[in-house]
C-alpha cells in the first residue's frame, strides 16, 4: 500500500505500478495469508494468530478536559476588564494564552484559586481576542480548547480611580494604602473591584482591604507595619464596570516602603507625649491638650499632613467675637475637624500641667521642631485619658477600629464642618 511517505519520496520520472501489476501483488497476498491462516486455525473457534497485530491501538485521549466559561464564544462588546473565566476535570497543569487578532500574545496570571486568568492590563477597545486553555492529565497527556470574543468600544463615561500615595513614597508604619473614586461605587459591584486589587507586601502580612465610604477604599495590615518594608498594589480598574453605563478609567501600580517605626502616644493624666523609635524611647514631650469646652479626642489618629509654616482660621466657624488668625509652626494634621500637633509657644508654661488649647497637642518650638523633622506621613498617635472618644471617619481611623471592626467596613464617615474643611484651617490651636 503506498503511503504518503512513498508519493513525497519517490524519485522524478519513475513510472507509476500498473493496475495489472497491482492486482497480481494483491492475489499473491491472498494466497500467502490463505496458506497461513490454514496452516495455524487449530479449530474453528479459533482467531488467526496474526489478526491481534494488523494495526496499532488508537492512543487513548487525555483524561483531563476545560471548558471557557467565560467570555462566551463569539461574545461582542466585552468589557476591556475581561478575564478568562474557565472549568476544568483530572487537570494536573493548567495554560492559558490570550492573544489578539494579529497573534501577539497577552500577558496575564492564573487567580489563586486557578479557576480564572487575568490580563496583566487592560485590554485594547474594540479588539478581537482568542482564548486558549490547555489542560494536561497526570500522564502528561494535553487537552485544548479555544473561545474567540471582541471588547467593547470605549466607552463615554469613565470613573476617576486615583491613589493617594504615589511611586517611592516613603510612610509610616500605621499608612493605609488608599484609593479613591472620582463617582460612588454601588455596593453591587464593589467585591468585583475589591477583587482587582492586589498588595504584595516583604516580608509578607497579612491585611485587607475595607470601604470607608462609596468613594473610598483602604487597606491596612492586622497589626502596624513592619519597618522597612516594601509595599506594592496594583489596581485594575481599566474597563470595569462599575454601575449602569460607567466603567473604570485605567489601571495603575505604586511601589513604596515604610519607614522606621516611630510611634507617639499621649497621657492626659501626665499631659505628656512618649515618642519610640523601633520600640526604643527617644524623647518624652511636655503637652497641652484640649481644655474641658473643646477636649482633644482619645483614640488612635496617623499624621495625614505636615505643614512648615499654616495659619489657623477660625473666623468663619466662631465668627467675628470669638473666631481668631494665628500663624502656626511645625503642624502636623491628625484629624479633618483640626485637630494637630504643632508649636505652642503661647502655652509652654501650662505645658506637662494643664490642658488650655482648642483641641490640638501644643508642645514648645523647639519640641514641636525636632517631631517634625522625626514624623513621617503614616506615623500613628494615640491620646488617652480625654473627655470624648476618636469619631471613626474623624481622619484615617483604620486603627481606631479593632481589626473585625475593620474587616468588616464598619468605618462611620465623618462630615467635617466647613470652617474645619479648608486646607489651613483649624478650631483647634
Amino acid at each position: 500500500m503506498r503511503t504518503s511517505q512513498d508519493h513525497l519520496t519517490r524519485p522524478a520520472g519513475r513510472p507509476r505500478r500498473t493496475t495489472v501489476a497491482r492486482v497480481f501483488a494483491a492475489s499473491a497476498l491472498a494466497a500467502v495469508l490463505a496458506l497461513t491462516g490454514a496452516c495455524t486455525r487449530g479449530n474453528g473457534d479459533q482467531s488467526p494468530s496474526w489478526q491481534g497485530n494488523a494495526a496499532s491501538p488508537t492512543e487513548p485521549p487525555s483524561k483531563a478536559s476545560a471548558t471557557i466559561t467565560g467570555p462566551a464564544a463569539d461574545a461582542r462588546n466585552v468589557p476591556a476588564s475581561a478575564e478568562i473565566t474557565f472549568s476544568t476535570k483530572d487537570a494536573a497543569k493548567t495554560v492559558v494564552q490570550l492573544k489578539d487578532a494579529d497573534g501577539k500574545a497577552v500577558k496575564g496570571a492564573l487567580s489563586k484559586d486557578g479557576d480564572s486568568w487575568l490580563p496583566s492590563g487592560q485590554l485594547d477597545y474594540g479588539t478581537a481576542y482568542t482564548a486558549t486553555v490547555t489542560v494536561t492529565d497526570d500522564e502528561g497527556k494535553p487537552a485544548t480548547t479555544t473561545s474567540s470574543f471582541t471588547t467593547m468600544k470605549k466607552p463615554a463615561n469613565l470613573v476617576q480611580v486615583s491613589s493617594f500615595l504615589g511611586d517611592g513614597a516613603v510612610v509610616g508604619v500605621g499608612m493605609p494604602l488608599i484609593v479613591r473614586f472620582g463617582r460612588a461605587v454601588p455596593e453591587g459591584v464593589r467585591d468585583d473591584v475589591q477583587r482587582r486589587m492586589t498588595v504584595k507586601s516583604t516580608p509578607a502580612q497579612e491585611g485587607i482591604w475595607s470601604w470607608i465610604s462609596p468613594t473610598e477604599v483602604q487597606y491596612r495590615p492586622k497589626q502596624y507595619w513592619k519597618a522597612g518594608t516594601k509595599i506594592s498594589y496594583k489596581v485594575q480598574t481599566g474597563g470595569l464596570p462599575m454601575g449602569g453605563n460607567w466603567y473604570g478609567q485605567s489601571d495603575f501600580t505604586v511601589d513604596l516602603s515604610i519607614g522606621a517605626a516611630t510611634i507617639m502616644t499621649v497621657d492626659n493624666a501626665s499631659k505628656s507625649m512618649t515618642v519610640r523609635r523601633n520600640g526604643k524611647v527617644i524623647r518624652t514631650i511636655p503637652v497641652s491638650l484640649g481644655k474641658p469646652k473643646t477636649p482633644s479626642s482619645s483614640g488612635t489618629m496617623i499624621v495625614m499632613e505636615k505643614l512648615r509654616k499654616t495659619i489657623f482660621d477660625t473666623f468663619r466657624e466662631l465668627g467675628p467675637e470669638e473666631g481668631y488668625r494665628t500663624k502656626i509652626e511645625y503642624a502636623q494634621r491628625l484629624t479633618w475637624g483640626g485637630e494637630f500637633i504643632h508649636a505652642a509657644p503661647w502655652s509652654v508654661a501650662q505645658q506637662g500641667r494643664t490642658n488650655v488649647s482648642h483641641g490640638c497637642v501644643n508642645m514648645s518650638t523647639a519640641n514641636a521642631a525636632w517631631l517634625f523633622n522625626q514624623t513621617l506621613i503614616g506615623d500613628p498617635i494615640t491620646v488617652k485619658g480625654t473627655e470624648v472618644k476618636l469619631q471613626n471617619g474623624n481622619g484615617w481611623t483604620v486603627w481606631n477600629m479593632s481589626w473585625d471592626q475593620f474587616v468588616k467596613g464598619s468605618a462611620i464617615p465623618f462630615e467635617p464642618s466647613s470652617a474645619a474643611s479648608g486646607d489651613d484651617t483649624s478650631t483647634t490651636p
